[in-house]
């Protein structure tokens, strides 16, 4: 297959405006997020002036995107937010693209926490942007249908020193498609009281009605009957709690395999292609290739591209 398992150097948008239609199966990324960090690379994402400027640039790629995502296919996209007083200093975590953290000696002093780009804050002082509800608003707009919004609930987040409001500890990942019927294998989660299959398969899974209320016609709920669960669980629910896992090469942390993981399972068919548009460090590749899936990856900074390839390559080690 064409692009598989490749990745490709260069600006997103230019670079996927040379790929074909239809190309991919589904779309696994986490964009640089709006006023975070600076990497001193030319053309990087995040440091634009305002927050519409970034939005409309965000999805202008992913007007690219759709064109290049096969009608049937699944996006899922993980952002995080930015408060206005913090801009250029936000911290969190964030491992792709221009914003990934990596500090090599080659980029070393040109990576900073704060940026050298003179942002506009047109928010009152101290105020979230919102920035994932803008995109996803904005996505809908151009034509995306909007699925699920998960909840990556982030249990050993970053200690913060503020005292004037609650610790955040989570960010959003949206789950978007481009028409009613996509491709889609349901995902299950244990809740510990599962039945059997051979007590599941014997249940009469029909709501029952009451004797006395027969002639009524109404359907109650009958306290005798008793509900089987699934064997496999309940339908996987949308708060995900996924601790951040550290990489010795990262600067900053960056976030997990295991994030990826239900979103390619669910998403994308076996030896289908994930892409990455913002492929940083390459863990949406990692776990494409640990699904039995494969990968196309698009970054704009050299110095990702050898990092991933040397995480990729240790796969084949073993």
């Amino acid at each position: 297959m064409q692009y598989q398992d490749e990745i490709l150097q260069g600006e997103s948008l230019s670079v996927l405006k040379g790929l074909p239609d239809g190309l991919v199966d589904c779309i696994m990324t986490s964009p640089p997020y709006w006023g975070l960090r600076d990497y001193g690379v030319k053309g990087q994402l995040g440091l634009e002036k305002t927050f519409d400027e970034y939005i409309n640039k965000l999805c202008n790629i992913f007007d690219e995107v759709k064109r290049v995502l096969k009608n049937d296919g699944t996006c899922w996209v993980n952002l995080g937010d930015t408060y206005s007083s913090g801009i250029g200093n936000n911290g969190g975590y964030s491992n792709k693209s221009t914003l990934s953290g990596y500090t090599s000696e080659q980029t070393k002093g040109r990576i900073s926490n704060k940026s050298t780009v003179k942002l506009e804050q047109t928010l009152p002082d101290k105020c979230l942007c919102n920035i994932p509800a803008r995109f996803s608003t904005e996505m809908c707009n151009r034509g995306w249908i909007l699925r699920n919004v998960i909840i990556w609930h982030k249990n050993n987040c970053m200690p913060s020193s503020v005292q004037d409001r609650f610790t955040v500890d989570f960010e959003y990942l949206f789950f978007f498609v481009k028409q009613k019927q996509y491709y889609f294998e349901q995902q299950r989660e244990k809740t510990g009281n599962e039945a059997t299959w051979e007590e599941y398969n014997k249940a009469d899974h029909r709501r029952h009605f009451h004797e006395n209320d027969k002639e009524k016609g109404m359907l109650q709920y009958n306290p005798n009957y008793k509900t089987m669960t699934h064997p496999d669980g309940k339908n996987k629910r949308t708060v995900w709690t996924i601790n951040p896992k550290p990489y010795s090469e990262a600067h900053f942390a960056v976030y997990p395999e295991e994030l990826c993981w239900t979103p390619i399972k669910a998403g994308c068919p076996e030896k289908g292609l994930v892409l990455d548009m913002f492929f940083g460090s390459g863990t949406s590749g990692l776990a494409a290739k640990n699904l039995g899936r494969n990968y196309l990856g698009i970054e704009l900074n050299p110095e990702y591209i050898k990092i991933a390839r040397k995480r990729l390559r240790q796969l084949y080690m073993f």
